[in-house]
């Protein structure tokens, strides 16, 4: 259980926070509810549930980017006036968005003062530097204010975040799904600069999906489900895990997590291969480290797990296997011929599927149509003079859709009006068809629930199990480590490392810092 519970608890604190019959609706959805809630001064308070439950909804009501249908916030003892970002920011509210914001050619000085409310008027470099080293040397943060933000690890990244969001001395601070991007030893970092702003009195709201996480680090936790409010807060250690799980799922059955697959090593020697990379290399890369001599052979019936820190070579690596990263030398085979000057149309005609890193930026079209987005795969490989039937795509997609139990409305609503989880299962649909051969799964659950998260792992299983190559790529070890055959660590562009079950957390979280022997 969760140590940070320590605060006294002889008085009862202030509420920092306090929702009070708050509605969101949207055309005959309703995203929030009649929510009421209260979440006291200097704790650290979870937010869970399934996907399209409410909870960033909820997250931009209390920032002030969405304003409710019905409702009041207050912070402290004032109402503030509700959709209106500056208002919230002036009672003391920020927001940590999952996708961080910093702009990436910006030093770090520079991003704290594009940040900031408050401007000084001139300054030099030299007095700016200064000033935001002050700030960031009392949050703990050992970085320079000169380093560009690019060049920065992506937990110095999210460092720099949090503290350009307590430029304006927050009081309330939220942050989303804050864990996602992180390796472990990045999330115990994390968890200890959010104990230290407790320390200092700052109420933390955490937007999270794993409850191991939130057990670790929350003194309370609320749950929202289908945007009403079920339970909390209530003190996180006072209840356990499958009570939790129950509060979220509701009456749906709460997904059992899969035992881990029986070691696959002596039918993998004998599976033909279906991708090798032989000392492969491509040429600078703007999505990431371009790859250096990487060599690797993935075999049919098997998930190859993909580990490291993120900005290592993982982007590329999915952009090199689908003719998108420039080639540098080395070479690619594909079911047993050379590829390595091939494109993504005769590569996808080989049976290559790809389950995108950003699945609202690469792998959706999200003001198109449903219908539209799943045909994409389908009239790919039909040829550029395929003819179109709508009415006929249309209908198939309503079956696959079912077949996936995607929750729409009709396949004509545009893709962006589907939570998370069920646009990942409009890709799945897609992309993991009967002749898929290799399918890359590019951080699948990423910001998704248990629910669907547990849906995911049994599809990636099933396709496995009907002779798929796949290759998962996570910067979640518990997850690589559930399901993967083997795993691979990224460092650099470079594999570093290869390991098989019983896998060891801490060798692998050694090589993905290259801190390994």
């Amino acid at each position: 259980m969760n140590s940070s519970s320590s605060n006294s608890e002889a008085s009862p604190a202030r509420p920092a926070l306090v929702l009070d019959g708050v509605t969101v609706q949207y055309d005959t959805v309703k995203a929030l509810s009649d929510v009421s809630i209260a979440f006291e001064e200097g704790r650290i308070h979870a937010v869970v549930g399934q996907n399209g439950a409410g909870k960033t909804t909820f997250a931009r009501v209390c920032s002030g980017l969405v304003k409710p249908t019905h409702g009041r916030v207050h912070i402290g003892k004032h109402e503030i006036r509700t959709g209106h970002v500056n208002a919230a920011r002036a009672a003391g509210v920020e927001l940590v968005h999952q996708s961080f914001a910093l702009p990436a050619s910006f030093t770090v000085a520079q991003a704290m003062e594009f940040g900031a409310t408050r401007h000084s008027g001139l300054f030099t470099r030299r007095q700016l530097e200064a000033r935001w080293q002050a700030h960031l040397d009392g949050l703990g943060l050992s970085v320079s204010p000169r380093e560009v933000i690019r060049n920065l690890p992506i937990e110095t990244q999210q460092g720099i975040e949090i503290a350009r969001a307590l430029v304006t001395d927050a009081r309330v601070l939220i942050l989303d799904e804050p864990t996602a991007v992180l390796a472990p030893a990045g999330v115990e970092t994390l968890f200890e600069r959010i104990r230290i702003l407790k320390k200092r009195g700052v109420t933390v709201v955490l937007i999270l999906h794993k409850i191991r996480e939130m057990m670790a680090i929350a003194d309370t936790v609320s749950v929202l489900r289908r945007g009403e409010h079920v339970t909390g807060p209530v003190p996180c250690a006072s209840i356990g895990a499958a009570e939790l799980s129950q509060w979220i799922m509701g009456d749906a059955k709460a997904p059992v997590q899969a035992a881990a697959a029986p070691p696959r090593a002596a039918e993998g020697l004998t599976a033909p291969t279906v991708l090798r990379m032989h000392k492969f290399s491509t040429q600078p890369d703007a999505e990431g480290a371009a790859l250096n001599e990487v060599s690797l052979d993935v075999r049919a019936g098997e998930i190859i797990g993909i580990a490291g820190v993120e900005g290592n070579g993982q982007r590329t690596l999915v952009r090199a296997i689908s003719a998108l990263a420039g080639t540098a030398s080395g070479t690619l085979e594909f079911g047993g011929k050379d590829m390595t000057h091939s494109d993504l149309a005769t590569r996808r005609a080989a049976g290559l599927r790809i389950i995108p890193f950003e699945r609202n930026v690469e792998g959706l079209s999200l003001n198109s149509s449903l219908w539209e987005n799943w045909s994409t795969g389908r009239l790919l490989q039909g040829g550029l003079l395929s003819f179109v039937r709508p009415k006929k795509l249309q209908a198939e997609c309503d079956v696959a859709l079912a077949q996936w139990d995607v929750r729409y409305a009709n396949c004509g609503q545009p893709a962006g009006s589907l939570s998370g989880g069920n646009a990942q299962k409009v890709i799945f649909a897609r992309e993991v068809d009967d002749s898929a051969r290799l399918i890359i799964a590019a951080q699948p659950t990423r910001g998704l629930d248990i629910g669907a998260t547990a849906y995911v792992w049994k599809a990636l299983r099933q396709a496995r199990d009907r002779g798929a190559a796949i290759i998962l790529i996570s910067s979640d070890l518990d997850e690589l480590f559930d399901i993967s055959d083997r795993v691979l660590v990224m460092l650099r562009g470079q594999v570093v490392g290869e390991y098989g079950a019983p896998y060891d957390l801490r060798q692998v979280g050694q090589a993905m810092v290259g801190a390994h022997a």
